[in-house]
């Protein structure tokens, strides 16, 4: 390519080929079976004989119940200690550790609400939407950060009392609420735009800007999927895209959680220093959900139930997630 003659979106499209290059060359660490290998977490499975992927065919979600059963059984664990050579972080300044308190922060991360009745902590319920091996679903929630940023700056209640209109009167008036593109170059944005303490319309509704939006046609499909799987057991066939749109409020796709040591600030808007910030959120968030103050909350975070050492343990597990790439 030429830059001197080349135009804007033809050197735009080069600089997004090669920084998706970059990133799809990221990688985290996998044996020879394709099994993640250089975290403390990784060496913990391995040392204990549990299963470390999911067999063919197997959903995460599937593995992930399979390993849960395998380490309730787990009766005498092997733990991963530093030792300065082989099992040591160059790139994080913490030990090569898994021991028992990472192993009590795994025990709530995959813990469910049994059956019968709820339990008021060692919840996580953070593998509904984080499965392992990649701890991600790779979907879309909305957990509440929108809702915490916003009220922090407008009040307690302003979120929920925003706004926002309904599918037929956003596309009718792209500019006044949806994001820039080609064919609306003077789009507002307003909805896709950080919190301000002088402007209540500003906000950013994540895949609100995104599902029916006649300039986006390409991700509508799996975005329809996506919304119908927020709630569990709907008929795709027979909810209208008025309603997906409601859920599409606030939501944003679930990130993976391997070596949060370098991906900090946390949440998509960097709205914690850390991670153990960022778990006592959830506990928060959940507490809305459940006195139903947290505007679209997804029905998953009614489930999560955290006192304070969870969180300690939690955040342990967390780190023990990190890695050095190779």
């Amino acid at each position: 390519m030429d830059v001197a003659t080349a135009t804007d979106q033809e050197l735009f499209d080069a600089v997004v080929q090669l920084i998706a290059a970059y990133v799809e060359g990221l990688t985290f660490a996998m044996n020879a079976n394709g099994a993640f290998n250089l975290s403390p977490y990784d060496a913990f499975l391995a040392a204990n004989g549990l299963p470390r992927q999911p067999n063919s065919g197997e959903s995460d979600q599937a593995y992930t119940t399979r390993l849960r059963t395998a380490l309730d059984k787990l009766t005498s664990p092997v733990f991963i200690l530093d030792d300065g050579e082989t099992q040591t972080f160059e790139f994080h300044s913490q030990p090569f550790n898994f021991g028992e308190q990472e192993l009590r922060g795994l025990r709530v991360f995959l813990a469910r609400q049994p059956g019968g009745p709820r339990l008021s902590s060692g919840v996580g319920n953070c593998a509904a939407c984080h499965a392992a091996p990649h701890f991600t679903d790779f979907k879309v929630h909305n957990t509440g950060v929108n809702q915490f940023e916003y009220d922090a700056l407008h009040g307690d209640g302003s979120f929920a009392a925003l706004a926002i209109p309904s599918l037929a009167a956003r596309n009718a008036d792209y500019n006044a609420y949806l994001p820039a593109t080609p064919n609306h170059p003077l789009a507002s944005e307003r909805f896709r735009a950080v919190a301000d303490a002088d402007d209540a319309s500003l906000t950013d509704l994540g895949v609100w800007n995104v599902y029916a939006t006649p300039d986006l046609p390409g991700p509508q499909t799996r975005l329809k999927t996506f919304l119908c799987d927020v709630a569990p057991g709907t008929d795709c066939g027979s909810i209208d895209d008025d309603s997906l749109l409601t859920r599409a409020i606030a939501s944003f796709k679930t990130p993976g959680l391997r070596d949060l040591g370098h991906s900090g600030p946390y949440m998509h808007n960097g709205a914690f220093e850390t991670i153990e910030a960022a778990v006592r959120f959830y506990r928060d968030a959940s507490e809305m959900a459940r006195g139903a103050t947290l505007r679209n909350a997804d029905p998953r975070l009614d489930d999560i139930a955290l006192n304070a050492d969870d969180i300690a343990d939690l955040t342990a597990f967390l780190k023990a997630l990190n890695e050095d790439y190779e």
